[in-house]
């Protein structure tokens, strides 16, 4: 892939009008990813799309109307990446909003709504203050993977990151060993193992407190 093209990316915040699109990429993204395939485990593979369609609008929304940082990576007009921050500033995990809870429930089952909210509650235990955010998504389009997009699309978060003083840092879930070097080469760091569910992995997380 060209280094000009990608260096040519621009990144910037999502408008309603780009939701839609958003959706579309996270769900290719994290249709495989093993913590959703436990959180929403189902018998039927069209109950879980449909079930995973759901998840990813409601928390796209969710965001869009707490105004939280949601990233668009795009190649012209474009939109190739996706990347969702969600602060302590508004609830989560368990403190999460009933309207939230009342949608999520509605789309994804009881137990499955549970069981998003206990992975958030995980996290943010784990952190190192009550100003830290989650990356709760991060994705390329499927046919721009392996391009050079998503190291673009990290560092994009991470200068968003290092702009808000009111942060410390970002931390996230890692379960597979390629998302693990992808971050680790933008400094985000393993602070402990962790077990969501059935789902072994890592939390990173990135620190945007220098010691000088």
């Amino acid at each position: 892939m060209d280094n000009q093209a990608v260096e040519q990316c621009r990144a910037v915040y999502l408008t309603a009008e780009d939701l839609r699109v958003a959706a579309s990429i996270l769900y290719n993204a994290y249709h495989s990813d093993p913590l959703f395939l436990d959180a929403l485990k189902t018998g039927e593979q069209a109950q879980y799309e449909k079930k995973l369609r759901g998840a990813i609008r409601e928390e796209l929304n969710e965001l869009w109307q707490q105004e939280q940082a949601l990233i668009g990576l795009f190649d012209g007009a474009r939109l190739i990446g996706v990347a969702c921050i969600a602060t302590q500033q508004v609830p989560l995990g368990e403190a999460r909003y009933w309207h939230w809870r009342l949608k999520m429930l509605l789309s994804t089952g009881w137990q499955s709504t549970q069981a998003l909210m206990k992975k958030e509650s995980k996290i943010i235990d784990n952190l190192p203050s009550k100003d830290c955010g989650i990356l709760q998504f991060i994705a390329i389009a499927p046919l721009e993977q392996g391009k050079g997009y998503g190291h673009t699309l990290v560092q994009a978060v991470l200068s968003w990151c290092d702009e808000q003083p009111e942060l410390d840092g970002i931390g996230l879930f890692a379960s597979r060993l390629s998302d693990i070097q992808l971050f680790n080469q933008h400094d985000f760091e393993k602070r402990t193992e962790l077990m969501i569910g059935n789902v072994s992995g890592e939390l990173l997380f990135y620190s945007s407190v220098k010691e000088y």
